[in-house]
């Protein structure tokens, strides 16, 4: 096992790597001047040119292209053209907000598109199985940034159930320590601002977690649907088991594999492309956090961003690849 996790760690640095030239290669062929923009329209040819002189821009890209790689390796991911912050503290709020958006967007997913997959294989060609996969149909088609803005209009603005934007209420802000702010709060012993915390996460979670559900629901049903006419699902049901135990401890456990792909898949994905949903709901995440970069010309903040994300993209498939020897024993890696 250490040694396969040795082996795919190592094909992580060639895939890191190019990924990292061809992010170099692509920003720099963003139309623009960072010196420009930071300074601004009004600016002078000379004080452009000390700016960019400042920065670094004024060498050939293969020596900006190295230091970045240097820094990298040292664990400094340098600093922002824009605020002279470094990139790691600067960034690490905007990540925490994106992990916590993404993660609880994925616990309703699984929740939802798991057992909805299930009941639907369960009572198959029923109403209920119709209605679900039409259901799953319509959540994959659905754009989100119109699911988001119906949300806003229904439950924010005519309702006034939830709130429309943001993490916290401005007049109450949560004092950060991780900033996961759910465990912030709890840690603080603050359940009313737990609560309010909670409040702000449903309506972009919801949103983010349409397309998620939807096709888990759809993989659970394909998959429960093919072990459910196994021999040893009859054989369980011919000892008279209850068809509850059947389908949660029997079936499901040998069904789980094609729905943890999907399931690592999508978390990936949710990391990697929240920047909708975020931009609707005023959630200060890594998308956007990186979108404004690119108007910036922030190069190092871009650089800096998309590697991380890709990262924990290969991560997350990663630790997919390990849980199936946990589900299935007779999966090994040598």
């Amino acid at each position: 096992m250490l040694h396969y996790i040795g082996k795919r760690l190592l094909h992580l640095i060639p895939v890191l790597l190019g990924m990292t030239f061809l992010v170099f290669l692509i920003i720099r062929a963003i139309p623009g001047d960072p010196a420009q923009v930071i300074l601004g329209q009004q600016a002078t040819a000379d004080a452009i040119a000390a700016l960019r002189l400042k920065l670094g821009l004024d060498n050939p890209w293969y020596i900006q292209y190295f230091d970045y790689l240097k820094g990298i390796v040292t664990g400094d991911l340098g600093e922002s053209l824009r605020t002279r912050q470094p990139i790691s503290s600067e960034m690490w709020p905007y990540l925490a907000a994106t992990f916590e958006l993404a993660f609880f967007a994925m616990i309703i997913a699984i929740i939802v598109g798991v057992n909805a997959g299930i009941i639907s294989s369960w009572f198959q060609n029923s109403w209920f199985d119709y209605l679900a996969m039409v259901i799953a149909l319509i959540g994959v088609s659905m754009p989100i940034f119109w699911l988001g803005l119906m949300e806003q209009w229904a439950f924010g603005i005519q309702l006034g159930w939830l709130p429309t934007s943001g993490r916290e209420e401005v007049r109450d802000p949560v004092m950060a320590i991780t900033h996961f702010y759910l465990i912030d709060t709890l840690w603080q012993g603050r359940f009313d601002q737990f609560i309010v915390v909670l409040k702000h996460l449903l309506l972009p979670g919801i949103a983010l977690a349409t397309i998620p559900t939807a096709i888990i629901a759809r993989m659970t049903r394909a998959s429960m649907l093919e072990v459910m006419r196994s021999d040893f699902v009859r054989t369980a049901r011919a000892k008279g088991q209850k068809m509850f135990v059947v389908v949660y401890k029997h079936a499901l456990k040998n069904a789980l594999i094609p729905v943890l792909t999907v399931v690592g898949l999508q978390t990936g994905m949710l990391l990697g492309g929240a920047i909708l949903t975020e931009t609707i709901f005023s959630w200060p995440g890594i998308g956007r956090y990186i979108y404004e970069a690119i108007g910036f010309r922030d190069y190092p903040v871009i650089q800096s961003g998309i590697l991380i994300v890709a990262f924990l993209f290969v991560m997350i498939n990663l630790i997919v690849d390990l849980l199936y020897t946990v589900i299935d024993s007779r999966i090994k890696y040598n």
